[in-house]
């Protein structure tokens, strides 16, 4: 089994910057893409930013510019800094790994159990 687990959210003025972090332990045979994902209340889950073992990134167009991601393979943790924060960007993020627990297994999607990020104007 594998386990994700964020941290680093938290309360920050509007203009503000935070770092989350994401790390995956456990039965981890590869890991291939890790990302961030986003859900406000009310609101569907959408993809902020991810990375692939290729070093592929791709990033939501309301984020570009803000927000960096970056991982750490030897650690099996993804970063997303968070820069010029925005009320809107008030959500829970979430982290997803996807990756094979063996390599008889096919790629699966774990994720963590979210990190609230509070943006004040």
């Amino acid at each position: 089994q594998v386990q994700v687990v964020e941290s680093g959210g938290g309360l920050v003025q509007a203009g503000g910057s935070l770092r989350l972090s994401c790390a995956a332990s456990g039965s981890i045979f590869s890991i291939n893409a890790m990302g961030w994902f986003r859900q406000a209340p009310g609101k569907q889950r959408d993809l902020v930013a991810e990375l692939s073992s290729g070093g592929i990134t791709n990033y939501a167009d309301s984020v570009k510019g803000r927000f960096t991601i970056a991982r750490d393979n030897a650690k099996n943790t993804v970063y997303l800094q968070m820069n010029s924060l925005k009320p809107e960007d008030t959500a829970v993020y979430y982290c997803c790994t996807t990756a094979r627990s063996n390599g008889a297994t096919p790629l699966y999607d774990y994720w963590g159990q979210g990190t609230q990020v509070t943006v004040s104007s």
